[in-house]
């Protein structure tokens, strides 16, 4: 028979439910234990489905209740239903060692030799069938429409300023630092003022359409101040070797600029204190919030940046014991 149009807007959850026990344990005062329902509101919605399927669904056969062949056939049915709406309300399950996906991640300049090999092994270690693409920075709007289409999964930026309308959250902050070669006129002060910082001819990695993404020119534009950009580099790591053969001047963070100087002979020094501190976060779209791949690529993000902060904290205490060494023996 077929079935009666109220199912359109009375058959929900809560009564599909009460419909799979019946149909599996055929006792409405089994049915009502489970639910911890009265065996009057369970009689209540046998009613209720009766009407709705314009079938009895269970009828008695002496002392027990037996399915009609309707019932029977709802079996099935019912558990499929009710499995598809399982999936649905609960929480991904995602588990990163069976996974395929292809992840898209944007990351700042100075990410690329020093935090992204760090983010790979985590990848590879824990989720080895998925495949990781590290996209090149792209202008806001360009950048707004990826993370809305999905094209990418994961920012993560060093703006001054990160956009209201994604989903941010910091990561770490790092000391700014100015980078010369040892031959460099002023290779042996221990820092800049701002008045020197603007005179000097500077080495940027960042385009000049992302001029105001960058983490220097922009706080220098909100201070109403602009340096003099000689050259601009399109790959980070070709910074140090260009910055080897000139007299530019090169700033990043310090965790950074350690690591570029520990495989390379390089002075650091202290930048302008306007310029204040470098700080990191990550950003992604609202559509990726509640998503399990997507939670689980934050956590291995925060992870890498708790060893690099952990790593500049360590060479700040190692600079500063030198430091006292020195003035010691002086």
């Amino acid at each position: 028979m077929p079935m009666n149009n109220q199912w359109q807007t009375e058959l929900d959850f809560r009564l599909l439910r009460v419909l799979q026990l019946l149909l599996t344990h055929r006792s409405v005062s089994h049915v009502a234990g489970v639910l911890e329902h009265s065996q009057p509101s369970v009689s209540a919605n046998l009613r209720k489905l009766r009407e709705i399927f314009s079938d009895p669904l269970l009828v008695r056969s002496g002392a027990r209740m037996v399915l009609t062949e309707r019932g029977n056939d709802l079996v099935p049915v019912v558990e499929a239903m009710l499995e598809t709406m399982r999936a649905v309300v609960r929480p991904e399950d995602f588990d990163p060692g069976a996974s395929r996906r292809h992840l898209r991640v944007i990351a700042a300049n100075c990410f690329n030799p020093f935090f992204l090999p760090a983010l790979s092994q985590l990848i590879r270690e824990r989720a080895p069938g998925m495949t990781v693409e590290y996209c090149a920075m792209r202008t806001d709007s360009e950048l707004m429409q990826a993370l809305e289409e999905g094209q990418i999964d994961l920012v993560i930026a060093n703006w001054p300023t990160p956009p209201e309308t994604l989903r941010y959250a910091p990561l770490m902050t790092t000391d700014i630092v100015c980078m010369v070669r040892p031959s460099h006129p002023l290779a042996h002060r221990p820092g800049l003022d701002m008045e020197t910082y603007l005179t000097l001819s500077h080495l940027s990695p960042s385009p000049v359409a992302h001029a105001l993404m960058s983490p220097i020119d922009g706080k220098l534009r909100a201070l109403q101040l602009k340096r003099q950009i000689a050259v601009t580099v399109p790959e980070y790591t070709v910074a140090p070797l260009v910055l080897a053969r000139t007299d530019l001047v090169f700033t990043t963070g310090r965790p950074f600029a350690e690591h570029l100087a520990s495989s390379m002979s390089f002075r650091l020094l202290a930048a302008p204190p306007e310029l204040g501190q470098m700080a990191f976060y990550m950003l992604w779209h609202e559509r990726l919030q509640e998503s399990g791949c997507n939670r689980w690529l934050r956590g291995l993000v925060r992870e890498v940046a708790g060893g690099i902060e952990s790593f500049g904290r360590d060479e700040a205490r190692r600079t500063i014991g030198r430091r006292r060494s020195e003035a010691g023996r002086s």
